[in-house]
């Protein structure tokens, strides 16, 4: 995993250094080939071409997709936008723009992939808030917490904040990111900015190691989706870790994590994404016991999966709490075995 060794600093808006690399501030870039592997609701799977073949392809693109691309859910190249691609002292980044027009889910959305592989790690849409991905799972959570500050551990372009923001505007957050330059690409594609400056009493920002997040008198709640190089880090599958962070939960606080599963592809081949989701989760139930659970997303049980510590509210009081389109996601929740 990358080292996270950066000392915590707020980075409040106004005074933030340009991290973004110049000439990316107007990019004119080609479609370039990867694979998208999704930890989200849909994986899918891009298929561009290689840039030893991307004359002839232009040469004979056409509206229509292949048989291979409709197997594997993908979007025809000339649906997707390479708005940015390069690497960061932590990531291989790029933000990636879908056409309104592209007959998918994530049409009309901008994208933010990290690692080789290419894992999406944040997405918005221009014209919608919730987003069909576990973003939307992670905006129920609010709803049972006590009163406090929530942190987002894996900060990303900000997905998570966004939601919990619009949709409970008496939420505080404190988000941790380890590379400046993911939060500088989701001020500068993401509209960032534009949240921290309708939030500036409620979002606060900090660059470093999200495993040493802290605040006063504790975190009413924790979002957790800490990637590196295409896994979750190895800390999540030790239990110390989870002891650490609910000694920072005040009383009635919960964790919520994204687990990953399947769908997530590693860089290291040897760590198997289904693989190390159980490892996280038995690790999370040696320090919470029988109050831990578990809800699976996506076309197989194994391809996402979100975990939520303490007991289960009241379904029916839980429900009235959040918007009528995030409700379905209550009555998914099942015990960890």
């Amino acid at each position: 995993m990358l080292p996270l060794h950066y000392s915590s600093c707020f980075v409040p808006y106004q005074n933030r250094p340009s991290l973004f690399p110049s000439h990316f501030q107007n990019p004119r870039l080609p479609l370039q080939s990867f694979p998208i592997k999704l930890h989200q609701p849909h994986p899918i799977t891009f298929p561009l071409p290689s840039s030893s073949h991307t004359q002839q392809h232009h040469s004979s693109q056409t509206n229509k997709p292949t048989q291979n691309e409709k197997d594997e859910d993908g979007i025809p190249a000339n649906f997707v936008k390479t708005l940015a691609k390069f690497k960061s002292s932590h990531n291989h980044i790029r933000v990636l723009e879908v056409s309104r027009r592209a007959d998918h889910p994530f049409a009309g959305s901008r994208l933010l992939l990290l690692d080789t592989p290419g894992n999406i790690h944040s997405i918005s849409f221009r014209f919608k808030l919730l987003t069909n991905t576990y973003f939307d799972v992670f905006a129920t959570l609010p709803p049972i917490l006590p009163p406090g500050p929530i942190g987002i551990l894996g900060f990303g372009a900000g997905s998570a904040a966004r939601l919990v923001l619009e949709l409970y505007p008496d939420a505080v957050i404190h988000g941790w990111e380890l590379d400046p330059s993911v939060v500088s690409v989701g001020r500068e594609f993401f509209g960032l900015s534009k949240l921290e400056r309708q939030y500036p009493d409620k979002l606060f920002i900090y660059l470093g190691d999200a495993l040493k997040a802290d605040v006063r008198d504790g975190f009413s709640g924790i979002l957790v989706d800490l990637f590196c190089k295409g896994s979750l880090i190895p800390e999540l599958q030790e239990s110390e870790t989870w002891e650490k962070l609910k000694r920072n939960l005040r009383g009635g606080g919960r964790i919520m994590v994204n687990c990953g599963g399947s769908c997530v592809e590693a860089e290291d081949p040897r760590r198997d994404g289904n693989l190390i989701k159980e490892e996280t989760l038995k690790a999370m139930n040696q320090v919470f016991g029988g109050e831990l659970f578990v809800l699976d997303l996506g076309r197989r049980k194994e391809d996402s999966c979100i975990a939520l510590t303490g007991k289960l509210p009241s379904v029916d009081v839980w429900k009235r709490a959040m918007p009528l389109s995030l409700r379905c996601y209550v009555d998914m929740w099942t015990p960890f075995s």
